[in-house]
């Protein structure tokens, strides 16, 4: 009877450390998982090809390093942080401002 008890003792506290593995790794492992799927749509935006703000119009890393970000699978560069409540105002106007500004530079001269 003893050599049972013993034997059970054994096995529980196995499944116990087993489970608090498991656990462990799960919830410091969910964090990877998300900022894997982060690289990877960031990895599919479209890229910004200006040179100024399209908000402000001032160029872009005169006041210090642009703020960037993607918007809808398009890579956006502002010249500060503080150009991105204008542009969540309307970013549509800024992201037709962007595209008509792409098309100008790609028609030849």
């Amino acid at each position: 009877m003893r050599r049972i008890m013993g034997a059970m003792k054994r096995y529980m506290k196995t499944i116990k450390n087993i489970t608090a593995t498991v656990l462990v790794v799960s919830v410091l492992g969910s964090p990877l998982v998300g900022l894997s799927v982060e690289q990877k749509s960031d990895a599919k935006a479209k890229p910004y090809t200006l040179k100024t703000c399209v908000v402000s119009g001032e160029k872009l890393g005169e006041m210090g390093d642009p703020y960037v970000f993607v918007h809808e699978g398009r890579e956006i560069k502002l010249c500060c942080k503080n150009c991105l409540k204008d542009f969540n105002k309307a970013p549509a106007k800024y992201v037709k401002k962007i595209q008509e500004a792409e098309a100008k530079s790609k028609k030849p001269s």
